[in-house]
């Protein structure tokens, strides 16, 4: 098999109509092989510090990769997580590592001729819906409702909402403006639709706070409540699972296999977010998903930045028995449609398409890396 023989690190910046035009920050890893074929991956890194220590270790990173066979992702894997040992137990080295595992998962697959959803194994569903996730952003509760309900109509089985983020919502902080968005959302969408709601890092409620309003949504008819408590409250969440009926998620915020499994020993997480672009990449996200399967627990992948994270989840949930649903942005951006272009995987019906193009299943528009990357 052809080696690898470069390794490049691209910080790109973009504005996401999903959050209110927000500046958001990425870096996306290009791996060539002796071939000239070339393998994409990406680390949701968020903010530019982030991303620019993010560049470093995937550059010191790149050096034990170039030469190896990048068919043989997982000893690659191995061999990162042991070199960086001393500074990547639980820190940035994961997203690092992410990028560089998610390109060469799509450089293995095109060097074989198969899709990854292939090399995961293949499906393990007749069907993979589609759900809207976005953030609540406008003042009148009606029109925020409506809004999400024309997002859904036709192409989603129902709507993740995010509170507490940009915008003039004002969700979050108000018990009945609360309760009455929720009521709005199940009128607007209908009774049959999923529902679930996204805490964002704004919102601060106690655990007395979080049954209350959790208890007062289940009138309601939710799916599943996340991160109503943060990212890392055992405690706090063991007592909300026993005073409520509604699925706990959370998980997004971990950082690698280990931080995902010490959540889902623990009993209080219904449904493990798992951000390929953030914890380990693929072979991270399979290895964490294998100890949620194990313990009955749900997985979701948190699939809310560019179009190569996107496809990586696509072909993940699809061949992951305990993911029930992925999740769609219902505006279009940079990073998503103009950067993959037409092989951007869209639902129909409710419902995903099987992948079936090698790799990751995207093309990949060069000039559209150029025109957002930060280091030219």
């Amino acid at each position: 098999m052809s080696a690898v023989v470069s390794v490049e690190a691209i910080p790109v910046a973009y504005p996401e109509p999903n959050d209110h035009g927000a500046e958001r920050h990425l870096c996306l890893v290009r791996i060539r092989d002796a071939e000239g074929r070339v393998g994409w991956g990406e680390a949701v890194t968020m903010w530019p510090e982030a991303s620019r220590a993010t560049v470093e270790l995937v550059r010191g990173l790149g050096e034990l990769v170039v030469g190896r066979d990048p068919v043989q992702v997982e000893a690659i894997w191995r061999d990162l997580r042991a070199h960086a040992w001393w500074y990547g137990g639980a820190g940035i080295a994961s997203f690092a590592l992410a990028a560089i595992d998610i390109a060469l998962w799509d450089l293995r697959g095109k060097a074989l001729g198969r899709s990854l959803l292939d090399l995961l194994g293949g499906p393990a569903h007749e069907r993979l819906p589609a759900l809207v996730s976005s953030h609540a952003t406008r003042a009148s509760i009606e029109e925020g409702a409506a809004e999400l309900a024309g997002w859904v109509d036709g192409r989603a089985e129902g709507a993740k909402v995010g509170f507490g983020k940009r915008g003039e919502a004002n969700l979050g902080f108000d018990h009945a403006r609360d309760v009455a968005f929720v009521a709005a959302l199940r009128e607007a969408l209908g009774p049959r639709a999923r529902i679930m709601i996204d805490l964002g890092v704004r919102v601060r409620w106690t655990v007395a706070e979080a049954v209350a309003r959790t208890r007062a949504f289940e009138q309601h008819g939710i799916d599943w409540i996340e991160e109503p408590l943060g990212a890392d409250d055992p405690a706090g969440y063991a007592t909300l699972r026993a005073k409520t009926e509604t699925l706990i998620a959370y998980g997004e915020r971990e950082w690698n296999v280990r931080g995902l499994e010490r959540i889902i020993a623990s009993g209080t997480c219904d449904v493990a977010g798992i951000d390929p672009g953030r914890a380990e990449g693929i072979t991270g996200f399979r290895a964490a998903a294998r100890s949620a399967e194990a313990a009955g627990t749900q997985v979701n992948a948190h699939s809310w930045s560019s179009a190569i994270v996107h496809a990586a989840s696509l072909a993940l949930s699809w061949a992951t028995p305990c993911a029930r649903q992925l999740e769609l942005k219902p505006l279009p951006n940079p990073m998503q449609q103009e950067l993959a272009g037409d092989t951007f995987a869209a639902p129909a019906d409710g419902a995903w398409p099987l992948p079936s193009d090698p790799g990751l299943g995207v093309e990949i528009d060069e000039t559209v890396v150029e025109r957002f990357r930060l280091d030219r």
